[in-house]
């Protein structure tokens, strides 16, 4: 029975030695308490790493460890000190972590933590290698294993991935400081599905996607190796049930069975008649925690009427206490709580109760159905589910939230007091709103955020997410256009060797060379020009090279072959054998090159300025002139203004173009080109050939311009789509490579 498997950098459980036993022990975290509950209910594996360095154990711990975490599903990864150090303290959090939260000031990045960083990718893929089957899903998940699922998809290119990143994605300004940027982009373009938060991360990755990689993207399809890779947003929910149900069990308990922080909190209320604020976060400098205590001082400073009446409780989470900009935080925020309790408190009164811990959850929720405003402002978050586990806690539709416009919740909860968090004024006064605020308005805020949260809980998030990657995996079987596998190759060599008389149309850019910014540039390697060469040895074949390129680029690196010829779309042609249909006249200037009839005049006079304006308009973009037509490049422009340049550049030639000239969209590139020229009219003439009879016809190409090829031939012709896109042929390869090692495959 299929299955699937959970990729994280750690486990839900942390590993404990008692004695000579391993015991385990549960996790805190959003991610971990989020997908607890989709893995113990469905038919999964989970692989990640079990919290104890191997450093420190023996074969028999291993072994122990191992056993017994498999036993409950869990798939552990081993990883030593050096490992963690490298990868998960340092490279993870010292480089990803900040750049990603826009603190590009805390951005670290060391080749030798990179090299762990891959590596350890690699390793928790071998993991998923080794235990996955046919017919399993693969979710992996967050910042540590971006580069996971490439390597996956490597070893086992049909299996189904989806990757969640669970922090912000940054803005390609931010993104493309980091060095090894391409590398990242390619590791996370293995996944079927790529989820986020909020629609904003989701745009940053596919502009990043754009300009970086320079790959299509339809809204949010990316077309990558002739895969479709489907990028969508999945905000995270959270076990809304638990904490209701926990909340109606806190509010219903007799005082006596109270937990001693609640008694503490009951007193306070009783004598001092005093609102609290909660804050609850990580100490970890994207929280603003800083930021929140000097807006509290702000407000105490500015409605001194409040003294006495309301606390600030503060629980900081330690957390990567080693590092550097932790320790600084920590000092900082223990000296701010201690300069305003020192300034503002008295006999009865302290303002801030900071704790700096982890709290049980039973504690957690006293703190939750306790306070009466909740203050959860990030500089920067990826979602952000203490703002929604509060919510669910108010079973009374009671209490305040004020939320960080940059936390990914905020789109989820507009009914929150959203603020600036960088605004401490703004903060100030939103603490006087909040406490202000009649028990009318909250009731009506937190009734719509409640329904929202309730709704679209954890469960609502996975099975959203799974739905989704399930639907990505059936498209490619939808698709009318076949995938060239094994049994087609199969196919199309056993019509190869059973043929006569073979005639191969065959694309340059983009179907026998790759793609470069610089046209001229993509010259072909010696590799490909042995092929060529091969394939033409054989009497019965006839090989066309069928391009947009000038006839100048072909006849350099072609003459020497016995090829038939074709530029610029079928303006020129040069014969194998030198013989010329009567279609053809001969090109006054060029002895072995003929021209074909086509407009003629001053049209190159009134349009070129035009194209000139729009280059000059749109750094990037070049125009190539050729014999008698005229293109118009934007591959190296921004691909959003390109493209938005490309559409109003169409709009502006179409009510001005003369008789006889058409304008033809290719790929990244506007060809002003004569009516009657295309490569299906010459690839239909050289098709019908008095004296041949093909009967067998391969024809290639990657773009737009090579769809009327596929249009012009026979039932019978094996056409082929480089990449996988609309198209009218009947197979597609993923890429230029995969038809290479198709035409080697011939011979």
């Amino acid at each position: 029975m299929a299955k699937n498997i959970i990729v994280s950098n750690r486990l839900p459980v942390q590993a404990n030695k008692v004695g000579d036993e391993w015991s385990f022990t549960p996790t805190s975290g959003g991610l971990a308490t989020g997908m607890k509950s989709f893995h113990k209910e469905g038919d999964s594996l989970w692989v990640g790493w079990p919290g104890v360095s191997s450093d420190i154990l023996d074969d028999n711990s291993k072994k122990q460890i191992h056993e017994n975490l498999e036993k409950i599903r869990y798939c552990p990864v081993s990883l030593d000190n050096n490992e963690l150090d490298h990868f998960y303290f340092g490279f993870s959090n010292k480089c990803l972590w900040p750049l990603f939260h826009y603190f590009i000031e805390f951005h670290q990045f060391d080749t030798q933590q990179w090299e762990y960083y891959v590596k350890v990718n690699q390793k928790f893929a071998d993991e998923v290698l080794r235990v996955i089957r046919d017919g399993d899903k693969v979710w992996v998940h967050d910042y540590q294993l971006l580069l996971c699922p490439q390597m996956i998809k490597d070893i086992m290119p049909d299996v189904t991935v989806g990757f969640f990143l669970h922090i912000p994605f940054p803005s390609f300004e931010i993104f493309r400081i980091f060095p090894e940027r391409e590398k990242l982009l390619n590791g996370l373009l293995g996944a079927d599905l790529i989820g986020f938060h909020t629609y904003d991360y989701e745009r940053h990755f596919l502009s990043s996607v754009k300009r970086i990689l320079n790959l299509e993207v339809n809204f949010n399809i990316i077309l990558h190796n002739g895969r479709e890779i489907t990028v969508n947003t999945f905000p995270m929910g959270i076990d809304y049930d638990k904490f209701e149900t926990s909340a109606y069990d806190n509010l219903k308990m007799e005082a006596s069975k109270s937990s001693e922080l609640k008694k503490q909190i009951n007193t306070h209320k009783l004598e001092n008649r005093g609102k609290l604020i909660l804050s609850i976060d990580r100490l970890d400098y994207t929280k603003g925690i800083l930021n929140r205590l000097l807006a509290f001082e702000h407000f105490l400073d500015s409605f001194p009427e409040y003294h006495d009446k309301v606390r600030l409780v503060m629980l900081a989470v330690p957390s990567r206490s080693e590092v550097v900009q932790y320790k600084n935080l920590k000092r900082q925020t223990d000296e701010v709580v201690g300069r305003i309790n020192g300034k503002f408190a008295s006999v009865n009164w302290t303002p801030v109760w900071y704790y700096y811990r982890s709290m049980e959850f039973e504690n957690l929720i006293d703190l939750y159905v306790s306070s009466d405003v909740a203050m959860i402002t990030p500089l920067r978050d990826g979602m952000n589910l203490v703002a929604k586990e509060y919510l669910a806690t108010r079973v009374n539709n009671d209490g305040v939230l004020i939320l960080s416009e940059l936390a990914g919740s905020s789109k989820e909860l507009p009914q929150a007091l959203l603020v600036n968090p960088f605004d401490i004024e703004q903060l100030s006064k939103s603490i006087k709103t909040a406490l202000d605020m009649p028990l009318k308005e909250q009731i009506e805020r937190n009734t719509l955020l409640r329904k929202r949260i309730r709704r679209y809980d954890i469960n609502k998030w996975s099975s959203n997410f799974m739905k989704a990657l399930h639907d990505s995996s059936k498209k490619e079987f939808s698709s009318q256009v076949k995938l060239i596998d094994s049994t087609i190759i199969d196919k199309i060599s056993k019509a190869y060797s059973r043929s006569k008389n073979r005639i191969l149309f065959l694309d340059y850019d983009g179907t026998l060379v790759d793609f470069n910014e610089n046209p001229n540039k993509a010259t072909p390697p010696k590799e490909l020009l042995n092929l060529i060469k091969t394939l033409t040895k054989q009497e019965n074949n006839h090989v066309v090279i069928i391009s947009g390129r000038p006839y100048e680029f072909l006849e350099k690196y072609f003459s020497h072959i016995n090829v038939t010829l074709v530029a610029e779309h079928g303006l020129h042609m040069k014969y194998r054998q030198n013989k010329w249909d009567d279609l053809f006249v001969k090109h006054p200037l060029k002895n072995k090159w003929e021209e074909k009839k086509c407009i003629t005049g001053d049209w190159k006079e009134h349009l070129i300025p035009i194209l000139d304006t729009f280059t000059d308009n749109t750094p990037g973009t070049f125009i190539e002139q050729k014999t008698n037509s005229v293109a118009w490049h934007y591959r190296k422009a921004d691909p959003e203004l390109g493209t938005n340049r490309s559409v109003e550049l169409k709009t502006v030639l179409t009510s001005l173009l003369p008789n006889g000239l058409t304008l033809m969209d290719g790929n990244k590139v506007l060809e002003l080109v004569p009516t009657n020229i295309n490569k299906g009219v010459i690839a239909l003439e050289l098709l019908n050939e008095k004296e041949k009879d093909y009967d067998f016809i391969l024809v290639a190409g990657d773009d737009v311009t090579d769809e009327n090829m596929f249009l012009n031939m026979p039932k019978k012709a094996f056409s082929i789509k480089i990449g996988k896109k609309k198209t009218g042929a009947k197979y597609f390869t993923r890429n230029y490579i995969q038809f290479l090692s198709l035409l080697n495959n011939l011979n």
